[in-house]
């Protein structure tokens, strides 16, 4: 029997004995926000598919959004809740949660991992606030395609480095993360990224770090692109999200390779809308979701790191390696910080395009 068909068998069984079966005196629906594509898929196949089969009386509606508040601030402004469990960043949640649009989450209320760890010890740092729950982690790195790069990067310093690494990078047509990277290139220490790129002299040096590649970068905007550049050699080197590299490598067999040590991570989370009803199943089913074996289960259709580090133990050997929150993935990277970026979005962004311009 090979590890990875042994750890599916193990993590089902697991799952099975996550699955309580709701007490409802009847039926109850709830609907279930999310982004679609292979990322709402895996939400199906790992979470809610299990649940419904383990509580009948409960129908979970699956709904595709693009983001943003303005949907759930019309329907709470106007007391009219048409959905209810929304997939979001921490962006979207903590302004939320101010504005009131969501409910308040105990996360000491949830199930222990499956170590036995508290749910609030167990979730990666961060993973958590006072309106919302992770669910998982996605990050971007840096990655090379290996037969258009003679050697092996590892680091934002030699991506930066045109002359040891010669050829086309391509970075994301946005200021987020580029910023951070173009200081870490100019020797800014990690835990002072965002300290330093709080002043006027840190942001104007993120920018000059960014003058020396900027001749030599394709900017993209769509996460397909940065795969297909590299597979194509129209760069050499190029940011990307994590899960569009694992499918390039791993289903592709594209001659793609991460550079772990520059990823600088988010996550996604799930939010309850104020006003909801059903919050007996609601809650229900977000205990479920985050527990350490549905998460796990959730790395076999997408691969994005689950938010609770108990969930490990669960994840087949052969996709472990894959996984942002791996233990070899994981110790350098950054966290993206979402508070510097509330309140610099608008800024930066302008600033940037008219960098951009010139």
């Amino acid at each position: 029997m090979t590890k990875r068909l042994l750890s599916t068998l193990l993590l089902g069984t697991a799952i099975a004995g996550a699955s309580a079966t709701l007490a409802l005196a009847e039926d109850v629906t709830i609907n279930f926000v999310s982004w679609g594509g292979a990322y709402t898929e895996s939400q199906l196949k790992s979470m809610i598919e299990p649940y419904q089969q383990a509580n009948p009386n409960v129908t979970i509606n699956v709904i595709d959004y693009t983001g943003g508040l303005a949907q759930i601030r019309a329907q709470v402004e106007a007391n009219n809740i048409e959905w209810n469990i929304v997939d979001l960043t921490p962006q979207n949640a903590i302004p939320g949660c101010d504005e009131g649009l969501f409910e308040e989450l105990d996360v000491s209320s949830f199930p222990d991992g499956a170590d036995g760890t508290p749910a609030a010890d167990d979730f990666v740092e961060g993973g958590y606030g006072e309106c919302f729950v992770g669910n998982i982690v996605y990050t971007t790195v840096m990655a090379y395609n290996s037969e258009a790069v003679d050697g092996s990067p590892t680091s934002v310093d030699d991506f930066w480095n045109l002359e040891q690494f010669p050829g086309k990078r391509g970075l994301r047509k946005d200021a987020g993360i580029n910023l951070e990277w173009g200081l870490e290139a100019m020797g800014v220490a990690r835990g002072d990224i965002y300290e330093t790129l709080a002043t006027d002299d840190g942001l104007d040096m993120a920018f000059e770090s960014l003058d020396k590649i900027k001749s030599e970068t394709i900017w993209w905007e769509a996460g397909a692109q940065p795969p297909q550049l590299l597979a194509d050699k129209e760069v050499v080197m190029a940011s990307a999200w994590n899960g569009r590299l694992y499918n390039a490598i791993v289903e592709e067999n594209q001659p793609i390779v991460i550079m772990w040590d520059t990823q600088i991570w988010d996550l996604d989370a799930f939010a309850v809308v104020a006003g909801s009803p059903n919050m007996p199943a609601i809650m229900d089913f977000l205990k479920f979701a985050t527990s350490s074996e549905v998460l796990a289960d959730s790395t076999n259709y997408i691969s994005y790191g689950p938010m609770r580090l108990s969930a490990a133990q669960f994840v087949a050997p052969d996709i472990l390696p894959h996984l942002p929150t791996a233990p070899d993935n994981f110790g350098n990277a950054i966290q993206y910080d979402i508070s510097y970026w509330a309140d610099h979005t608008t800024e930066m962004t302008e600033r940037f395009n008219a960098w951009l311009a010139k």
